[in-house]
């Protein structure tokens, strides 16, 4: 283990989404009433929500836009200190875009773009939620009540990145971030085709798919867990009686172990809901390496995602 270079720690959990929308009303019928979200503040051409299990003061941003896409995805820093370590090194490394005074609920943030083009940013303060009197929990070490409405999600999860180059993106989110390589999918030329990392004890907090158009800074995907298996399926019963079309009806992923639905919500992106998977907790955790012989089998239950999957993004290319 000698000469090893010690992880960086720096990183503490994936924050909060920008996501845009060309139908910002639908949009958010879609995530307060269909997922059960609560609006905490709007801004503009932007509103802010939060699951109900969220401690942060919210997960995600919905912007109005021209195309759907990601705005930006947002990780948190442990310190102070961690934040001005990570901006200088992706200020070196050619990725920063520069510091701003920071936007809703949180402090001075430094934005950088990933390899493929992705807009990130990183900070550390941030306004702490405080449920109002109509939603204080019996259980005080719980954020707010539990939402009784919709799917009720109970906590942003994670995001998929489509990339032109998974290899040149995952040693990115290690080298620069502190993300670690729980699983990968390879080819049989050992090229990865998709890989999910972490920087908190689940299995993974963000993965990257090969976008098989060759497009640059696509998104694929975000994901919001809900408490149970019976949840997915209580919410996809919830997609098909609004008209949310379900590009994968409930199933078993193999990386991650997670059960699924995935659909698309009236601006065009993908949104996954999930629940289980598995935790890492050992610290010399060895990456899980999948070959193409195997991704062959398909899903957990072996039936196979539908083939938008491996093309499909935001914002679509037609």
């Amino acid at each position: 283990m000698s000469g090893q270079r010690e992880p960086i720690r720096d990183v503490a959990h994936l924050a909060h989404v920008e996501l845009l929308t060309p139908k910002p009303e639908e949009s958010l019928v879609f995530f307060r009433d269909l997922l059960g979200m609560d609006e905490v503040s709007r801004d503009g051409q932007s509103v802010f929500l939060r699951a109900w299990g969220d401690q942060q003061l919210y997960s995600l941003k919905l912007t109005e836009s021209a195309q759907p896409g990601l705005g930006h995805a947002a990780l948190r820093a442990y310190s102070a200190e961690a934040l001005d370590r990570r901006a200088a090194d992706l200020t070196n490394g050619g990725f920063g875009t520069g510091w701003s005074e920071g936007d809703y609920g949180h402090g001075r943030t430094f934005h950088f773009r990933g390899p493929d083009g992705h807009p990130m940013e990183i900070f550390y303060e941030a306004e702490r939620y405080a449920a109002p009197s109509h939603l204080k929990p019996a259980l005080k070490n719980q954020p707010q009540k539990t939402a009784a409405h919709g799917a009720s999600v109970t906590a942003l999860d994670h995001i998929n990145l489509f990339s032109s180059n998974v290899d040149s993106e995952s040693a990115f989110l290690q080298e620069r971030l502190g993300f670690r390589l729980s699983e990968v999918a390879v080819t049989d030329e050992g090229k990865q085709t998709t890989a999910w990392l972490h920087v908190t004890n689940k299995s993974y907090d963000l993965a990257v798919s090969l976008d098989k158009t060759g497009a640059k800074g696509r998104f694929h995907h975000l994901a919001y867990k809900v408490d149970s298996p019976e949840m997915i399926l209580r919410a996809a019963d919830i997609f098909i009686d609004n008209g949310i079309f379900i590009e994968a009806a409930p199933a078993k992923h193999v990386a991650g172990q997670t059960l699924f639905v995935y659909v698309y919500e009236p601006g065009g992106n993908r949104i996954e809901v999930c629940a289980g998977g598995f935790l890492i907790l050992s610290p010399d955790w060895e990456t899980i390496v999948w070959t193409q012989e195997e991704r062959k089998r398909g899903l957990a239950w072996t039936n196979p995602l539908p083939a938008t999957f491996h093309t499909y993004g935001t914002p679509d290319i037609k």
